[in-house]
Protein backbone atom coordinates (compact mmCIF):
# COMPACT_ATOMS: atom_id res chain seq x y z
CA UNK A 1 0.00 0.00 0.00
CA UNK A 2 3.03 2.29 -0.04
CA UNK A 3 3.47 2.61 -3.80
CA UNK A 4 4.14 6.15 -4.93
CA UNK A 5 1.77 7.19 -7.66
CA UNK A 6 4.71 8.53 -9.55
CA UNK A 7 3.01 10.02 -12.53
CA UNK A 8 1.02 12.27 -10.20
CA UNK A 9 4.37 13.62 -9.07
CA UNK A 10 5.41 15.47 -12.21
CA UNK A 11 6.05 18.95 -10.86
CA UNK A 12 4.96 22.04 -12.72
CA UNK A 13 8.09 23.75 -13.96
CA UNK A 14 10.19 20.64 -13.26
CA UNK A 15 13.12 19.49 -15.45
CA UNK A 16 10.56 17.75 -17.66
CA UNK A 17 10.01 21.10 -19.29
CA UNK A 18 13.38 21.86 -20.90
CA UNK A 19 16.71 20.13 -21.46
CA UNK A 20 19.85 21.19 -19.63
CA UNK A 21 21.07 24.46 -21.11
CA UNK A 22 24.66 23.30 -21.58
CA UNK A 23 23.67 20.28 -23.67
CA UNK A 24 20.57 20.23 -25.82
CA UNK A 25 20.67 16.44 -26.25
CA UNK A 26 22.36 14.85 -23.22
CA UNK A 27 20.65 11.52 -23.96
CA UNK A 28 21.62 11.41 -27.63
CA UNK A 29 22.56 7.85 -28.59
CA UNK A 30 20.83 6.19 -25.65
CA UNK A 31 17.76 3.95 -25.79
CA UNK A 32 15.45 4.00 -22.78
CA UNK A 33 12.58 1.66 -21.98
CA UNK A 34 9.41 3.16 -20.48
CA UNK A 35 6.90 0.88 -18.73
CA UNK A 36 4.39 3.44 -17.45
CA UNK A 37 0.88 3.83 -18.88
CA UNK A 38 -0.90 6.81 -17.37
CA UNK A 39 0.52 10.10 -18.69
CA UNK A 40 3.42 8.19 -20.22
CA UNK A 41 3.49 10.72 -23.04
CA UNK A 42 4.89 13.32 -20.63
CA UNK A 43 7.79 11.07 -19.72
CA UNK A 44 8.45 9.93 -23.29
CA UNK A 45 8.45 13.46 -24.68
CA UNK A 46 10.80 14.63 -21.93
CA UNK A 47 13.27 11.85 -22.76
CA UNK A 48 13.00 12.41 -26.50
CA UNK A 49 13.58 16.15 -26.09
CA UNK A 50 16.86 15.21 -24.48
CA UNK A 51 17.80 13.09 -27.48
CA UNK A 52 16.91 9.60 -26.25
CA UNK A 53 15.32 6.90 -28.34
CA UNK A 54 12.38 5.50 -26.36
CA UNK A 55 10.89 2.02 -26.44
CA UNK A 56 7.46 2.23 -24.80
CA UNK A 57 5.71 -0.87 -23.50
CA UNK A 58 3.13 -0.18 -20.79
CA UNK A 59 3.21 -3.08 -18.37
CA UNK A 60 -0.20 -2.27 -16.89
CA UNK A 61 -2.99 0.27 -17.27
CA UNK A 62 -5.67 1.55 -14.92
CA UNK A 63 -9.11 0.00 -15.32
CA UNK A 64 -11.95 2.38 -16.34
CA UNK A 65 -13.73 3.64 -13.23
CA UNK A 66 -17.13 3.26 -14.91
CA UNK A 67 -16.63 -0.50 -14.90
CA UNK A 68 -15.60 -0.69 -11.24
CA UNK A 69 -18.75 -1.60 -9.35
CA UNK A 70 -16.62 -2.79 -6.42
CA UNK A 71 -15.32 0.77 -5.93
CA UNK A 72 -18.84 2.12 -5.48
CA UNK A 73 -19.82 -0.74 -3.20
CA UNK A 74 -16.80 -0.12 -0.97
CA UNK A 75 -17.53 3.61 -0.95
CA UNK A 76 -21.11 3.02 0.21
CA UNK A 77 -19.81 0.74 2.98
CA UNK A 78 -17.44 3.46 4.19
CA UNK A 79 -20.21 6.08 4.09
CA UNK A 80 -22.46 3.84 6.18
CA UNK A 81 -19.70 3.04 8.69
CA UNK A 82 -18.75 6.70 9.32
CA UNK A 83 -15.09 5.90 10.10
CA UNK A 84 -13.12 7.63 12.83
CA UNK A 85 -9.97 7.87 10.71
CA UNK A 86 -9.20 7.94 6.98
CA UNK A 87 -5.82 7.47 5.32
CA UNK A 88 -5.27 9.00 1.87
CA UNK A 89 -2.29 7.43 0.14
CA UNK A 90 -2.18 9.04 -3.33
CA UNK A 91 -3.36 12.27 -4.90
CA UNK A 92 -4.63 10.53 -8.02
CA UNK A 93 -6.46 7.93 -5.96
CA UNK A 94 -8.11 10.57 -3.80
CA UNK A 95 -9.26 12.59 -6.81
CA UNK A 96 -10.50 9.52 -8.63
CA UNK A 97 -12.39 8.35 -5.55
CA UNK A 98 -14.24 11.65 -5.26
CA UNK A 99 -14.95 11.77 -9.00
CA UNK A 100 -16.31 8.21 -9.00
CA UNK A 101 -18.54 8.95 -6.03
CA UNK A 102 -19.85 12.05 -7.80
CA UNK A 103 -20.60 10.07 -10.95
CA UNK A 104 -22.76 7.67 -8.92
CA UNK A 105 -24.55 10.45 -7.02
CA UNK A 106 -22.93 9.86 -3.62
CA UNK A 107 -20.13 12.43 -3.76
CA UNK A 108 -21.65 14.81 -1.19
CA UNK A 109 -22.27 11.95 1.24
CA UNK A 110 -18.67 10.82 0.93
CA UNK A 111 -17.30 14.33 1.56
CA UNK A 112 -19.58 14.74 4.60
CA UNK A 113 -18.27 11.49 6.10
CA UNK A 114 -14.62 12.29 5.35
CA UNK A 115 -15.06 15.79 6.71
CA UNK A 116 -16.24 14.37 10.03
CA UNK A 117 -13.30 11.98 10.49
CA UNK A 118 -9.58 12.58 11.07
CA UNK A 119 -7.72 12.56 7.76
CA UNK A 120 -4.10 11.39 7.53
CA UNK A 121 -2.12 11.77 4.30
CA UNK A 122 0.93 9.94 3.03
CA UNK A 123 2.65 12.87 1.36
CA UNK A 124 2.30 16.43 0.05
CA UNK A 125 0.60 15.35 -3.18
CA UNK A 126 -2.08 13.44 -1.28
CA UNK A 127 -2.42 16.42 1.08
CA UNK A 128 -3.01 18.71 -1.89
CA UNK A 129 -5.77 16.46 -3.21
CA UNK A 130 -7.43 16.24 0.21
CA UNK A 131 -7.42 20.01 0.63
CA UNK A 132 -8.60 20.54 -2.94
CA UNK A 133 -11.66 18.48 -2.00
CA UNK A 134 -12.37 20.93 0.84
CA UNK A 135 -11.14 18.57 3.54
CA UNK A 136 -8.55 19.08 6.28
CA UNK A 137 -5.76 16.69 7.26
CA UNK A 138 -4.39 16.24 10.77
CA UNK A 139 -1.20 14.28 10.04
CA UNK A 140 1.32 13.55 7.29
CA UNK A 141 4.00 10.89 6.89
CA UNK A 142 7.54 12.25 7.30
CA UNK A 143 8.90 9.97 4.57
CA UNK A 144 5.89 9.54 2.27
CA UNK A 145 5.22 5.95 3.34
CA UNK A 146 2.08 4.36 4.68
CA UNK A 147 4.14 2.43 7.22
CA UNK A 148 5.06 5.69 8.95
CA UNK A 149 1.41 6.77 9.00
CA UNK A 150 0.45 3.47 10.60
CA UNK A 151 3.22 3.98 13.18
CA UNK A 152 1.66 7.34 14.07
CA UNK A 153 -1.80 5.83 14.43
CA UNK A 154 -0.60 2.92 16.54
CA UNK A 155 1.15 5.33 18.91
CA UNK A 156 -2.18 7.13 19.40
CA UNK A 157 -4.08 3.88 19.70
CA UNK A 158 -6.70 2.55 17.29
CA UNK A 159 -8.44 -0.10 19.35
CA UNK A 160 -12.18 0.06 18.81
CA UNK A 161 -11.88 2.62 16.00
CA UNK A 162 -12.87 2.27 12.35
CA UNK A 163 -10.12 3.18 9.88
CA UNK A 164 -10.82 3.75 6.19
CA UNK A 165 -7.83 3.36 3.88
CA UNK A 166 -7.69 4.64 0.30
CA UNK A 167 -5.61 2.02 -1.47
CA UNK A 168 -4.19 1.86 -4.95
CA UNK A 169 -3.21 -0.93 -7.31
CA UNK A 170 -0.46 -2.33 -5.10
CA UNK A 171 -1.69 -3.11 -1.61
CA UNK A 172 0.71 -3.31 1.33
CA UNK A 173 -1.17 -6.02 3.19
CA UNK A 174 1.20 -5.85 6.15
CA UNK A 175 0.13 -2.30 7.10
CA UNK A 176 -3.54 -3.25 7.01
CA UNK A 177 -2.82 -6.25 9.19
CA UNK A 178 -0.93 -4.09 11.71
CA UNK A 179 -4.02 -1.92 12.12
CA UNK A 180 -6.30 -4.93 12.51
CA UNK A 181 -3.97 -6.62 15.01
CA UNK A 182 -4.07 -3.43 17.08
CA UNK A 183 -7.85 -3.61 17.39
CA UNK A 184 -9.02 -1.40 14.53
CA UNK A 185 -11.81 -2.20 12.11
CA UNK A 186 -10.25 -1.59 8.69
CA UNK A 187 -12.30 -0.67 5.61
CA UNK A 188 -10.58 -0.25 2.26
CA UNK A 189 -11.39 1.37 -1.06
CA UNK A 190 -9.32 1.03 -4.24
CA UNK A 191 -10.09 3.92 -6.63
CA UNK A 192 -7.96 2.42 -9.38
CA UNK A 193 -6.95 -1.09 -10.32
CA UNK A 194 -4.21 -2.30 -12.63
CA UNK A 195 -5.13 -4.45 -15.64
CA UNK A 196 -3.22 -5.65 -18.69
CA UNK A 197 -3.00 -2.98 -21.39
CA UNK A 198 -3.99 -3.21 -25.03
CA UNK A 199 -1.23 -4.31 -27.38
CA UNK A 200 0.05 -7.04 -25.11
CA UNK A 201 2.86 -7.87 -27.55
CA UNK A 202 4.69 -4.66 -26.61
CA UNK A 203 5.90 -5.87 -23.21
CA UNK A 204 7.43 -9.09 -24.60
CA UNK A 205 9.29 -6.99 -27.18
CA UNK A 206 10.62 -4.76 -24.43
CA UNK A 207 11.77 -7.79 -22.45
CA UNK A 208 13.53 -9.20 -25.52
CA UNK A 209 15.25 -5.84 -26.09
CA UNK A 210 16.49 -5.81 -22.50
CA UNK A 211 17.73 -9.40 -22.71
CA UNK A 212 19.68 -8.65 -25.88
CA UNK A 213 21.24 -5.52 -24.37
CA UNK A 214 19.38 -3.31 -26.83
CA UNK A 215 18.46 -0.89 -24.03
CA UNK A 216 20.62 1.39 -21.91
CA UNK A 217 18.05 2.12 -19.19
CA UNK A 218 14.73 0.58 -18.16
CA UNK A 219 12.45 2.87 -16.12
CA UNK A 220 9.66 1.98 -13.72
CA UNK A 221 7.10 4.27 -12.10
CA UNK A 222 5.04 1.69 -10.19
CA UNK A 223 5.72 -1.55 -8.35
CA UNK A 224 2.85 -3.38 -10.13
CA UNK A 225 4.61 -2.71 -13.44
CA UNK A 226 7.69 -4.50 -12.14
CA UNK A 227 5.60 -7.47 -11.06
CA UNK A 228 3.86 -7.52 -14.45
CA UNK A 229 7.22 -7.60 -16.21
CA UNK A 230 8.48 -10.44 -14.01
CA UNK A 231 5.27 -12.41 -14.69
CA UNK A 232 5.53 -11.91 -18.45
CA UNK A 233 9.22 -12.82 -18.45
CA UNK A 234 8.38 -16.06 -16.60
CA UNK A 235 5.70 -16.85 -19.20
CA UNK A 236 8.27 -16.28 -21.96
CA UNK A 237 10.89 -18.44 -20.22
CA UNK A 238 13.22 -15.41 -20.09
CA UNK A 239 13.10 -14.41 -16.43
CA UNK A 240 16.64 -15.51 -15.53
CA UNK A 241 18.03 -14.05 -18.73
CA UNK A 242 16.21 -10.77 -18.06
CA UNK A 243 17.53 -10.49 -14.50
CA UNK A 244 21.08 -11.18 -15.69
CA UNK A 245 20.78 -8.52 -18.38
CA UNK A 246 19.48 -5.98 -15.84
CA UNK A 247 22.40 -6.80 -13.57
CA UNK A 248 25.10 -6.54 -16.22
CA UNK A 249 24.00 -4.57 -19.28
CA UNK A 250 20.90 -2.47 -18.66
CA UNK A 251 20.58 0.15 -15.92
CA UNK A 252 17.30 -0.01 -13.99
CA UNK A 253 15.74 3.17 -12.61
CA UNK A 254 12.74 3.52 -10.29
CA UNK A 255 10.91 6.69 -9.28
CA UNK A 256 10.98 5.86 -5.56
CA UNK A 257 11.86 3.21 -2.97
CA UNK A 258 8.49 1.46 -3.05
CA UNK A 259 8.58 1.07 -6.83
CA UNK A 260 12.17 -0.11 -6.41
CA UNK A 261 11.42 -2.79 -3.81
CA UNK A 262 10.47 -5.65 -6.21
CA UNK A 263 13.60 -4.80 -8.22
CA UNK A 264 15.74 -5.00 -5.08
CA UNK A 265 14.01 -8.25 -4.10
CA UNK A 266 15.16 -9.66 -7.46
CA UNK A 267 18.78 -8.82 -6.63
CA UNK A 268 19.01 -5.61 -8.65
CA UNK A 269 20.38 -2.22 -7.61
CA UNK A 270 18.12 0.38 -9.25
CA UNK A 271 18.78 4.09 -9.50
CA UNK A 272 16.42 5.96 -7.13
CA UNK A 273 16.24 9.77 -7.01
CA UNK A 274 16.38 11.59 -3.68
CA UNK A 275 13.07 13.26 -4.49
CA UNK A 276 10.45 10.78 -5.58
CA UNK A 277 9.38 12.79 -8.62
CA UNK A 278 9.55 12.20 -12.35
CA UNK A 279 11.74 15.22 -13.02
CA UNK A 280 14.26 14.01 -10.45
CA UNK A 281 14.24 10.54 -12.03
CA UNK A 282 15.03 11.96 -15.47
CA UNK A 283 17.81 14.10 -14.00
CA UNK A 284 19.34 11.10 -12.26
CA UNK A 285 19.20 8.92 -15.39
CA UNK A 286 20.79 11.69 -17.48
CA UNK A 287 23.60 12.22 -14.97
CA UNK A 288 24.22 8.49 -14.60
CA UNK A 289 24.54 7.93 -18.34
CA UNK A 290 26.79 10.97 -18.78
CA UNK A 291 29.13 9.83 -16.01
CA UNK A 292 29.19 6.10 -16.70
CA UNK A 293 28.19 5.42 -20.29
CA UNK A 294 29.84 8.11 -22.37
CA UNK A 295 33.32 7.18 -23.61
CA UNK A 296 35.70 9.73 -25.12
CA UNK A 297 39.22 9.20 -26.37
CA UNK A 298 41.66 11.22 -28.47
CA UNK A 299 43.39 9.03 -31.06
CA UNK A 300 45.50 9.55 -34.21
CA UNK A 301 42.32 8.70 -36.15
CA UNK A 302 40.39 11.53 -34.48
CA UNK A 303 38.39 12.29 -31.38
CA UNK A 304 36.14 9.35 -30.51
CA UNK A 305 32.90 9.73 -28.56
CA UNK A 306 30.61 6.81 -27.85
CA UNK A 307 27.23 7.60 -26.28
CA UNK A 308 25.12 4.49 -25.93
CA UNK A 309 24.75 3.29 -29.52
CA UNK A 310 25.90 6.52 -31.15
CA UNK A 311 29.55 6.59 -32.25
CA UNK A 312 31.04 9.84 -33.45
CA UNK A 313 34.56 10.35 -34.77
CA UNK A 314 35.47 14.03 -35.04
CA UNK A 315 31.75 14.80 -34.83
CA UNK A 316 30.70 12.52 -37.69
CA UNK A 317 28.33 9.64 -36.92
CA UNK A 318 29.66 6.14 -37.66
CA UNK A 319 27.15 3.28 -37.89
CA UNK A 320 28.14 0.02 -36.19
CA UNK A 321 26.40 -3.33 -35.88
CA UNK A 322 25.77 -4.59 -32.30
CA UNK A 323 28.78 -6.95 -32.02
CA UNK A 324 31.41 -4.50 -33.39
CA UNK A 325 29.85 -1.80 -31.21
CA UNK A 326 30.22 -3.96 -28.10
CA UNK A 327 33.82 -4.68 -29.06
CA UNK A 328 34.61 -1.00 -29.56
CA UNK A 329 32.99 -0.10 -26.24
CA UNK A 330 35.31 -2.55 -24.47
CA UNK A 331 38.39 -1.24 -26.27
CA UNK A 332 37.43 2.34 -25.45
CA UNK A 333 36.96 1.41 -21.83
CA UNK A 334 40.49 0.01 -21.79
CA UNK A 335 41.77 3.43 -22.95
CA UNK A 336 44.51 2.01 -25.18
CA UNK A 337 45.45 -0.96 -22.99
CA UNK A 338 45.54 -4.41 -24.54
CA UNK A 339 42.52 -6.66 -24.11
CA UNK A 340 43.20 -10.36 -24.50
CA UNK A 341 41.50 -12.45 -27.16
CA UNK A 342 40.06 -14.63 -24.43
CA UNK A 343 38.50 -11.66 -22.61
CA UNK A 344 37.00 -10.31 -25.82
CA UNK A 345 35.65 -13.72 -26.82
CA UNK A 346 33.94 -14.01 -23.43
CA UNK A 347 32.53 -10.51 -23.76
CA UNK A 348 31.05 -11.29 -27.17
CA UNK A 349 29.91 -14.74 -26.00
CA UNK A 350 31.88 -16.39 -28.81
CA UNK A 351 32.84 -19.39 -26.66
CA UNK A 352 36.50 -19.05 -27.56
CA UNK A 353 35.97 -19.05 -31.33
CA UNK A 354 39.09 -17.45 -32.83
CA UNK A 355 37.49 -17.13 -36.27
CA UNK A 356 34.35 -15.42 -34.91
CA UNK A 357 36.44 -12.89 -32.95
CA UNK A 358 38.63 -12.15 -35.98
CA UNK A 359 35.51 -11.63 -38.11
CA UNK A 360 34.07 -9.18 -35.54
CA UNK A 361 37.35 -7.24 -35.44
CA UNK A 362 37.38 -7.17 -39.25
CA UNK A 363 33.82 -5.84 -39.36
CA UNK A 364 34.71 -3.15 -36.83
CA UNK A 365 37.74 -2.05 -38.82
CA UNK A 366 35.81 -1.91 -42.08
CA UNK A 367 33.15 0.29 -40.48
CA UNK A 368 35.64 2.84 -39.16
CA UNK A 369 37.01 5.74 -41.22
CA UNK A 370 40.49 4.45 -40.40
CA UNK A 371 40.65 0.72 -39.70
CA UNK A 372 44.16 1.12 -38.30
CA UNK A 373 42.54 2.51 -35.16
CA UNK A 374 42.17 -1.09 -33.93
CA UNK A 375 45.62 -2.61 -33.51
CA UNK A 376 46.53 -6.27 -33.28
CA UNK A 377 49.05 -7.02 -30.56
CA UNK A 378 50.66 -10.31 -31.59
CA UNK A 379 50.01 -13.20 -29.21
CA UNK A 380 48.23 -10.86 -26.79
CA UNK A 381 45.04 -9.37 -28.20
CA UNK A 382 43.75 -6.00 -29.42
CA UNK A 383 43.88 -2.35 -28.41
CA UNK A 384 43.03 1.09 -29.73
CA UNK A 385 45.86 3.11 -31.26
CA UNK A 386 46.22 6.18 -29.05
Amino acid sequence: MTMLNALDSIDAGSPLATPAPDDDAPLDGFRIGVTSHRRSRDLIEALERRGASVLHAPALKIAPVQEDITLIGDTKTIIAAKPDICIATTAYGMRRWCEAADSFGIGEQLLDVLGACRMFVRGPKARGAVRAAGLADVGISSDETTATLVDMLLQEGVRGKTVAVQLHGYTDVRQLERLRMSGATVLTVTPYRWVKPDGEDKLPRLIEAACSGDLDVLTFTSAPAVDAMWSTAHEMGLYRQLIEALKTQVTVAAVGPVTAQPLIDAGLAPLIPDRYRMGALIRLVTEHLALNHVRRLDTPAGNIELRGRCLKIDGSVVELAPAPLLLLRALLGAGGAVLSREALSDLLELRGSVHALDMTVSRLRSSLPDGRLVETVVKRGYRLRV
